[in-house]
């Protein structure tokens, strides 16, 4: 597994009502991908890092948890996640998935044995501890 870890100190939300569902520029379409309300956090604090995540084919990483709200995005192949209780979920290319502060992330894999996989994921905190911690009972 590669992690690649980028951080910026400031952050920006646009208004949701702002938000459009796609619109086109000149030649550049956008879209919204994803918004999930946050918890509420100390925005004189606020921190977003976003690390890359690349699983080599049938590659997974240990059960862990994240201390601030984590949203991410799947750039290559496919990832199999499972997060605390919820059934277990296969996200594809160009798909998002949210993981809740503190939450048991008990799967997260490459859905594919014969593919790499990639994902971002973009963490807000609004306190300075370790973006991962590893746990040991996962529940089942």
């Amino acid at each position: 597994m590669t992690i690649t870890v980028l951080t910026s100190a400031c952050i920006t939300f646009a208004p949701r009502g702002l938000a459009q569902d796609a619109h086109t520029t000149g030649g550049a379409r956008s879209r919204v991908v994803a918004s999930h309300r946050l918890p509420r956090l100390d925005g004189g604090q606020l921190q977003v890092t976003l690390v890359e995540v690349t699983y080599a084919p049938g590659e997974s990483s240990h059960p862990h948890s994240h201390p601030c709200p984590v949203v991410g995005y799947v750039l290559e192949g496919a990832v199999r996640m499972r997060v605390g209780d919820t059934p277990e979920v296969i996200y594809e290319a160009g798909e998002e998935f949210y993981e809740p502060p503190n939450a048991h992330h008990v799967i997260s894999a490459n859905a594919r044995p014969d593919a790499p996989a990639r994902f971002l994921a973009v963490l807000t905190c609004d306190h300075d501890e370790p973006l991962s911690q590893p746990i040991r009972h996962t529940g089942r």
